[in-house]
């Protein structure tokens, strides 16, 4: 059944909504005067990014009640706090720091864009609470209170870009949203297709609230590249896989990319406006396994069946919640310090989307990551690459020899 952007956005607001007050019939499950941890999560359940940010939130109020379910952390029960930045800088700071000392929260797992990462990470550094950023990004952030557990261009764009050169050609026209995430794996993506003999013909960057792709279509057009790169991110981008099919250009230029379908854009779509892109992603709802299967049932059994899709983004969520919980059990505390030291230890844990190992130097996680094709709403296993490593500038963030090193190493191209 078709299902529009409103419909999507809808269901998951009735299961976020749900999820609250299933969140805290686990949490009464404990003795009433039993301490609690605090763990807060701060997304844009609301705005521009609300497609990605809905099944996110889901994901970590999933973890939660699991692991409630099982007997808290440390015999504590775990207090889910969930923020709606709302897409909105200012509210990211300010719950930054509400979750901080007010909530006191052991973790804070938020952000979506890298615009809101950088918002986030400063004001839970200065009050020394742990940062977890749960999505795919342009990689390269070095800082020790932080943990990136999305994939990075690294694992995705290393795969993807010389697969779509060696499948469709040399010529690529890439397409990215115009900030600091769509600039940096920009160039990631020329740096792999050049890599495998490809060539960029043209690079556009959009604002995030742009709808209107008539112009680049035109520019596409007369370029003739042999596939694009589409590195566009949000609701409001989504209109340019439609005009694209308006055009009668769906199927005639191929195009790959690493973010679509980390909105649910392939249920969103039409079968017509999107089938054919290839993505590449660590997750995929549809990967073999006993371990996937029975997670999927276990989701739909708390969400419903008729839960659109769960996203790599989601996903993300998931891994990154139960790898700071391993952190926790491992550390005996959910003392700051404590858990990072466990974490750098090198902790892994068996997911639904495979091994996820936590790497000590980098605070980055080595993952499998799949190629795929978008077809019928569905995302068809294509390739796969085990245990991909989360940086290919090994040495340059050594968090193990420089724990003080606090920045963000990015390609120069």
């Amino acid at each position: 059944m078709s299902m529009n952007r409103r419909q999507f956005l809808s269901r998951t607001a009735a299961t976020t909504a749900s999820a609250t007050l299933m969140g805290l019939t686990a949490t009464r499950a404990f003795a009433s005067n039993e301490e609690k941890i605090n763990v807060a999560a701060i997304y844009d359940l609301s705005g521009g990014l609300d497609i990605y940010g809905k099944p996110v939130m889901d994901a970590l109020r999933f973890a939660a009640e699991e692991i409630n379910a099982q007997g808290g952390l440390l015999g504590k029960p775990l207090n889910f706090i969930a923020y709606d930045a709302q897409s909105n800088m200012q509210l990211y700071a300010q719950f930054a720091q509400q979750a901080a000392l007010r909530d006191k929260a052991a973790v804070v797992h938020a952000g979506i864009t890298s615009a809101s990462r950088e918002v986030v990470r400063p004001v839970l550094n200065r009050y020394r609470t742990l940062y977890f950023y749960d999505n795919q990004y342009e990689g390269g952030v070095c800082d020790r209170n932080y943990f990136g557990t999305g994939v990075t261009p690294a694992q995705t764009v290393q795969k993807l870009a010389p697969y779509a050169v060696k499948k469709w050609g040399k010529k690529v026209y890439i397409l990215a949203a115009d900030y600091n995430y769509g600039q940096i794996v920009s160039n990631w993506v020329r740096k792999y297709a050049a890599e495998v003999g490809g060539e960029t013909v043209a690079t556009e960057f959009f604002p995030m609230d742009v709808t209107d792709f008539g112009a680049a279509i035109s520019k596409i057009q007369a370029a003739s590249p042999d596939f694009i790169w589409s590195a566009l991110v949000g609701g409001a981008h989504m209109s340019f896989y439609r005009q694209w099919k308006a055009t009668g250009m769906t199927g005639k230029i191929p195009l790959a990319s690493t973010t679509f379908a980390g909105g649910n854009e392939h249920i969103v779509l039409s079968p017509e406006e999107c089938n054919g892109f290839l993505v590449c992603q660590n997750y995929l709802q549809e990967l073999p396994g006993a371990a996937n299967a029975d997670f999927v049932k276990r989701f739909h059994a708390r969400y419903g069946q008729d839960y659109p899709y769960i996203t790599e983004l989601a996903m993300g969520a998931y891994q990154g919640f139960m790898l700071w919980a391993e952190g926790v059990r491992k550390a005996g505390s959910v003392d700051r310090m404590k858990v990072i030291e466990a974490l750098e230890t090198g902790i892994a844990i068996d997911a639904p989307s495979g091994r996820v190992t936590l790497d000590p130097a980098t605070h980055h996680c080595v993952l499998d990551v799949h190629i795929a094709e978008v077809r019928d709403r569905k995302l068809n296993l294509v390739e796969s690459f085990p245990q991909q490593a989360p940086s290919d500038t090994a040495g340059v963030c050594d968090l193990l020899k420089n724990p003080t090193d606090n920045r963000q190493y990015t390609i120069k191209f």
